[in-house]
Formats: structure tokens, sequence, C-alpha cells
């Protein structure tokens, strides 16, 4: 658990920070939700985490989520990665595949961390309380990206604990560092249950796919398509969001990836 009343959670729209959500309000805590717009191509995400914070907030929990939506885009204009540039394409293929780190975005995290500390400093002094900062970091992505690995979010922590006043008050919560995508999945079904949430209703307005098209549909051949299809078939579900293609092709696709991957 958390052991916080309150934390700060890098909320992006994806389906492991929504998992994320849904676990810290099972747990009772208190949930400052923040997103980045950072000029990222899949923008869409930002507006899918604003439904959900609309839908969760219609079944009970408005008291205990604020959600602000941080606008840095200007900050990664000269930042390089296949997420930010229009000439650069996202790749397709297996979301391990050493061509996927065009994906990686050169220390988005340590920024993004930088902001949630320095914000949870913030109100930890106003609420004179304890607060956590979650991260829902998991271990597929450390092959991928380097900046979701513990020992940099350790050392990240450790050197906001010495470079600030009060920094006792705040904790580090990484509860899927260890999890993939399908035991994120399972963490979250067992929490909407508890919550007495749907979990179609959730996870249909989150996005994982780095390169949907101007109505947000994901063509499921990138690797965080892949990656995501293949965590719902491996729990017995089928992904509520829509496709350019069917779910059986889109899985089927999946599978034929996945295989000629691992060889």
């Amino acid at each position: 658990m958390s052991k916080s009343k309150y934390s700060v959670l890098s909320f992006s729209g994806g389906m492991d920070s929504t998992s994320l959500i849904m676990r810290l309000l099972n747990e009772g805590c208190n949930v400052h939700a923040i997103s980045f717009n950072y000029g990222q191509k899949h923008r869409i995400e930002i507006d899918l985490a604003q439904k959900n914070i609309i839908y969760l907030k219609k079944n009970g929990f408005d008291k205990q989520i604020t959600h602000k939506v941080f606008d840095i885009s200007k900050v990664f204009e000269n930042f390089s990665s296949s997420l930010l540039n229009e000439e650069i394409e996202v790749p397709q293929g297996y979301y391990e595949d050493s061509n996927m780190k065009s994906t990686f975005v050169p220390n988005r995290n340590a920024i993004f961390f930088s902001m949630i500390y320095g914000y949870a400093l913030s109100i930890a002094k106003d609420l004179s309380d304890n607060i956590s900062i979650s991260m829902a970091t998991h271990s597929g992505d450390h092959a991928i990206y380097p900046d979701c690995r513990l020992e940099f979010f350790e050392q990240l922590f450790n050197s906001f604990q010495i470079g600030n006043w009060d920094s006792d008050k705040i904790k580090l919560y990484l509860p899927y560092i260890d999890k993939d995508k399908a035991g994120i999945l399972l963490d979250a079904d067992q929490s909407i249950n508890e919550l007495g949430l749907n979990f179609n209703e959730i996870f249909k307005n989150t996005i994982t796919s780095y390169n949907p098209n101007q109505d947000g549909i994901s063509s499921g051949r990138s690797g965080s398509d892949i990656e995501r299809i293949l965590a719902f078939n491996s729990i017995n579900k089928k992904d509520p969001i829509q496709y350019k293609e069917s779910w059986e092709e889109v899985l089927r696709h999946a599978l034929k990836v996945e295989k000629e991957f691992k060889g």
C-alpha cells in the first residue's frame, strides 16, 4: 500500500496509470492526478484521462480526486523522439524490439518526476501531511526505456530528498515496478471490482497507442498497441477500445509478431 492518505500520481491516460489510480482509490487515497501535455502525437490520451476523471467523480469519488493538466509542450519542442516529431514515424513491431527506442523521449520521466515532486512538497506543506508520489512504471518498459528502471527513480528520488526541505513528508510508490502489463490489468480488475466500478467503461477511456489516427483510433500495429493487446488476451479479456480492425484481427497480428520476435 502507498501508506499515505494523499498521493500525487503521474496520470497519462494510458492503461498503466489508469490501473494505478484505481489501486490508489481502492486503498483510500486522496489522489492528485497530474497529466502532461508535452506535445505528444497521442495527446488524445489527455482527453481520455479527463473522461475517466468525470466517470469516477460521477461514481462517488468527487472528493477524492483532483486532476490537473500541465502544459509543458514548449519545453519539448526541440526534443528528438518519434512521439514528438511528425517527420519521424512511430515504428511497428514487437514492443521489446530495438527499433522501439525511437519512441524514447530524452529525460521525460525525470522532468515529469521533478514537477510532481515539487507539487507534492507544496501540497504536503498545505495539508500538513505525508504524500506519496505514485508512478505506474513497470518491468515491460525497462528494455527500451532506461528511465523506467527502479535504480533511476530511487537515485532521482534520493537527489530530490537531499535538495529540498521537508523531504521527510514525501514517499515513493512504484507498485508495478516488477509487474508486466498483464499483471497490471489483473491488479486493476481487482481494484475495480472492489470499488464497484465497470472495467470496460474505464478501459475504453484509455489509449496505449503512440500513433492513433485523428479520431483517436489505434492501428493495433505499433509496439505499444501489441503489448496492450497481448496483455488483455493473456487475462482472457477483450480490449474494449476500438481499433482500425476487428479485435480478432489485431489479436491475430499481435500473436504473430510475438511469435516471430521470440523465434
